[in-house]
């Protein structure tokens, strides 16, 4: 099937109020012009080299995701165009995406990343890190960042029901942040969680946000 195929097939299957965010990483600019040009406007990447390339050739309205794990020493590079990120898994990377987004008289929107699986590599958030972040006098004073929702990535694995119950508590952590700090703020609304694989268990358990590579693309070549 063709890029655009794909892209048709997804959008009969995901609800209208959830975004599919293309994850372009690795991908030629041609490939991306093909997605682009059937309708998809958000992609994701994951390498800030990659990312700052693809964005000086690509048109402006794309709206780009990162999705990686982020250096602060790499914000910079990105805060003039970068719509979300979706990985903060520090105060030290918030407050850098602040300054460098005053600096740019930007807002950055940003999704908490929290970590849900039981491998070890995976960046992110616990519950109690991110209330000391949230209750921090730092995060009062930020000004230029908008904290948007949640991120997760569920355990690789073929249990489904493993998938689930990651899920499950990504967004009982969007429940309890959105009671507890966000009531009054609607922009804090997004659950960022599924990919190729398990997007439609991700769905089933509220996810707002799923990042699709290879359902879109095509499955990675590996030479």
């Amino acid at each position: 099937m063709t890029i655009q195929e794909n892209l048709r097939k997804l959008r009969q299957e995901i609800p209208d109020l959830v975004k599919l965010v293309a994850v372009s990483k690795t991908k030629t600019v041609t490939e991306i012009m093909e997605a682009y040009e059937a309708g998809q406007v958000i992609f994701g990447e994951n390498k800030v080299q990659e990312l700052i390339t693809k964005q000086m050739l690509l048109p402006k309205d794309i709206e780009w995701h990162f999705i990686g794990h982020l250096q602060t020493n790499k914000v910079r590079q990105v805060a003039s165009f970068i719509s979300y990120i979706e990985s903060i898994d520090s105060l030290k990377l918030l407050l850098e995406v602040n300054k460098e987004a005053q600096k740019n008289n930007r807002m950055i929107n940003c999704l908490l990343q929290f970590h849900i699986a039981s491998e070890e590599t995976k960046f992110g958030l616990n519950k109690e890190s991110a209330r000391c972040l949230l209750d921090s006098k730092e995060f009062s004073g930020m000004r230029n960042i908008r904290i948007s929702g949640v991120m997760g990535m569920a355990t690789f694995c073929d249990d489904p029901e493993v998938v689930r119950m990651e899920f499950r508590m990504l967004k009982l952590y969007f429940t309890l942040l959105k009671q507890e700090y966000f009531m009054n703020s609607p922009e804090f609304r997004e659950i960022s969680m599924g990919m190729s694989g398990d997007y439609r268990i991700a769905i089933e358990e509220g996810s707002t946000m799923v990042r699709i590579g290879s359902a879109v693309f095509g499955e990675r070549i590996y030479s």
